[in-house]
């Protein structure tokens, strides 16, 4: 049976903005691309453009051969998993759009795979094209050089393949000259892109990063070259074959009353709500990652002023919100609602114990650093095991925040002493396989006004 890849993106300038979808058909046995389709559909969301460029790929595929098996990469994780039948179809918006893509081919013949957005930049460029066409008030138009590139590369990788030294027709060998010509096709995307840069100076992996938005485009960190040589990852790097994090971005609640004023505000205290400042925070979050378009879940503590900004974001991303208790803010005791001066003056040789030893608990029993790492350490353990490969909002606070930074960059207790984080601020960490952790800040917030 012949049988194609589908690659397929989308994406949405505003999510919902201006939006449009790209794919590309496939010969899986010669890597050579046969179709490419994209089209600006109007204002629409991310994840209707994804759906979007899904259909017209397999519509592409049905129109080379109805009777081909279809193999299907994305890098959008939400397609991928609810086309597998792994995730339930919520959006009343993308029930109809997958039923339709069910219908081209028998769903028996059609596979679906994730792939990371660096290895999607053949679709994801036709879907700019076809934005960047419509803002302009026009139709996209294919261009030939992409199939024309992908046909000589792959000419050139069948005739530079060793002959197999089985007998003929060995699937073995014909396999590993299939696989060499998608190597070379690769390649030769990757140079085409990018420009004439060498493909070996490119790192293997980069950290994903939390300030990627979608707002202008999805563009992807620069392809890298399967033929740099394999070495040990660096801190803060992974491997390439260790698949997806987990990614957890940190978003600390908007301001409470207790903000401004620099009062200690943990779990043991009056549980202030937000302020309207603090909603008004909320809200310019919650629209700067839907322009994202990659939180696939939302965790939040159990305090007020994170469940309230919590919500306000899933709101908008149309997710739910998941409470978990180990995500609570420290208990600081009778310090609770006091500013540091005034600590400092009421109860002067606890807090310089305090500040001195993480086993030193606030006044009248308050939580000490050293048992907030370990509940965190444990709520963050738990949290990677449920939601691997997948990118997360955890709403959370300050001490939190700090603690989950701390432990994936290896610093010392005393490092929490050193950081400042803003009120709606975000971070990332990237936990991979082989426990490696990978860290972005995004601490300043006056990008979301």
């Amino acid at each position: 049976m012949r049988e194609f890849i589908v690659e397929a993106d989308g994406g949405s300038r505003g999510n919902p903005g201006p939006a449009g979808y790209g794919s590309v058909v496939i010969e899986a046995a010669s890597g050579e691309t046969l179709a490419e389709a994209a089209e600006y559909i109007g204002i629409a969301t991310n994840n209707v453009a994804e759906y979007r460029g899904l259909i017209a790929g397999l519509r592409a595929a049905h129109a080379l051969d109805p009777s081909a098996a279809v193999h299907v990469r994305m890098d959008s994780k939400l397609a991928v998993e609810q086309m597998s039948s792994r995730w339930k179809i919520k959006h009343p918006d993308l029930k109809p759009l997958a039923a339709e893509a069910n219908r081209v081919f028998p769903p028996e013949r059609v596979t679906y795979e994730w792939i990371p957005r660096e290895r999607n930049k053949h679709a994801d460029r036709l879907a700019n094209e076809a934005m960047d066409a419509g803002g302009r008030g026009e139709q996209w138009s294919p261009s030939t050089s992409t199939a024309e590139l992908d046909a000589s590369a792959a000419e050139r990788a069948r005739a530079a393949a060793p002959e197999p030294s089985g007998p003929p027709g060995d699937a073995t060998a014909g396999a590993a000259r299939a696989r060499a010509a998608l190597a070379d096709v690769r390649a030769a995307r990757t140079v085409a892109a990018d420009g004439p840069k060498s493909a070996a100076a490119q790192p293997t992996k980069s950290a994903p990063s939390a300030e990627a938005p979608k707002e202008t485009s999805k563009a992807a960190p620069k392809e890298t070259s399967k033929a740099v040589p394999k070495e040990a990852p660096a801190p803060g790097w992974s491997a390439p074959d260790l698949g997806a994090p987990a990614t957890f971005v940190l978003l600390r609640h908007g301001e409470t009353p207790l903000t401004p004023q620099k009062r200690f505000s943990g779990s043991g205290g009056t549980d202030p709500s937000l302020s309207d400042v603090g909603r008004e925070q909320a809200e310019r979050v919650a629209a700067a990652l839907a322009r994202r378009g990659t939180i696939q879940a939302v965790v939040a503590s159990p305090l007020t002023r994170t469940r309230e900004t919590a919500g306000i974001v899933a709101a908008r991303l149309g997710l739910d919100v998941t409470v978990d208790e180990g995500l609570r803010e420290t208990d600081f005791g009778a310090w609770e609602g006091l500013t540091f001066g005034e600590v400092r003056e009421r109860h002067p040789d606890d807090l310089n114990a305090w500040l001195a030893d993480p086993e030193a608990r606030p006044t009248g029993d308050g939580e000490s650093f050293a048992a907030t790492a370990t509940r965190i350490a444990a709520t963050r353990d738990k949290l990677i095991a449920a939601y691997q490969g997948r990118t997360v909002l955890l709403v959370t606070h300050v001490t939190p925040i700090k603690t989950l930074v701390r432990l994936a960059l290896g610093a010392p207790p005393e490092s929490l002493f050193r950081m400042e984080l803003s009120a709606a601020s975000l971070s990332a960490v990237a936990y991979y396989a082989d426990g490696n952790a990978s860290v972005r800040l995004l601490n300043d917030t006056s990008h979301l006004r």
